[in-house]
Parts: C-alpha cells; sequence; structure tokens
C-alpha cells in the first residue's frame, strides 16, 4: 500500500489483523520521571505549573495552558478523592463481569488533573463523588501503571 490517495473516496479498508508486536512505546521524559517515582519509591509525582498553579499528574513537560515548561515535581501523595467514575458490567469482548469493574477520575489534591484509575474494596452501590480514596501499591513495582492496584476507600 505506498500509492499516494489524492481523494479521501479512494481510502480503502484493511481486513483482518495487523501484527504490531515490535512497536515500543516511550513514556517519553515526564511519563519516566513518574514511573520510576512509582516504581523505586512507591511515589505518585505529578509536575506543577506555578504561572497557572496547576499540577499536572501524570507529570507533562509543558503546561497545556500557557506552555510553560514544568521542572518543578512534587509528591502527590496516595490519598485522593472521586470527581467522577463509572461502572463497567462487561468486559471488552462483550462478556458480563462478575463481579462488575468500577473505574474513577481521582484528584490527588487541589488545582491537579485527575488520574484515571480502578476502584477496589468497594462495591458499586457505595461509590460517590467526594469519596475519599488511597492507592494499593504493588509490593514488587515494575514501572507500569499497574504498579496501582487499584484505589481503596479511606476508612
Amino acid at each position: 500500500m505506498l500509492e499516494r490517495i489524492e481523494k479521501s473516496s479512494e481510502i480503502r479498508h484493511w481486513i483482518g489483523d495487523m501484527e504490531a508486536d515490535h512497536y515500543y512505546y516511550s513514556a517519553g521524559i515526564a511519563g519516566e520521571k513518574f514511573f520510576v517515582a512509582l516504581r523505586d519509591e512507591g511515589k505518585i509525582v505529578g509536575a506543577h505549573c506555578a504561572t497557572c498553579n496547576l499540577t499536572y499528574v501524570p507529570p507533562r513537560i509543558y503546561c497545556e495552558r500557557c506552555f510553560a515548561e514544568l521542572t518543578e515535581h512534587k509528591d502527590m501523595g496516595k490519598r485522593g478523592c472521586v470527581v467522577a467514575f463509572t461502572v463497567a458490567h462487561y468486559d471488552k469482548a462483550g462478556q458480563r463481569l462478575d463481579p462488575p469493574e468500577s473505574f474513577a477520575l481521582i484528584s490527588l489534591g487541589p488545582r491537579t488533573t485527575p488520574l484515571l484509575h480502578k476502584l477496589g474494596e468497594i462495591a458499586p452501590e457505595k461509590i460517590c463523588v467526594g469519596l475519599e480514596v488511597e492507592a494499593v501499591l504493588k509490593p514488587q513495582r515494575e514501572g507500569k501503571i499497574t504498579d496501582i492496584l487499584y484505589f481503596k476507600p479511606v476508612k
């Protein structure tokens, strides 16, 4: 498929599987700081923009509002607050999940971007906006988002 397409009506669909096992994804400079801190220190870090007074979790290199370079990184702690949530009753193949899985946008502090992650140790009907939660980490971490097993309610 090396021919040049000049009209959108000439676009064709690809039917079948496409091998993509030889591609690697780079987390980038800011993502690396996040995953290394998570793996080595068990910390969730964010990048703070002093101009906008906003902290990005996970960190970014530049502020998306003012485009300032973000060089100040801080430990966000492991506690946060649910700002939105959903409950999945079916998996991506359409099979019913038993029990259902819950996911939430979790704010780790005032003026922070929320982190999307799983919730655990709570029944779906007990989840609400404003629920205080705490990260549960794997004991042996690898530097992946799955090093955070889930967020559980603070008791």
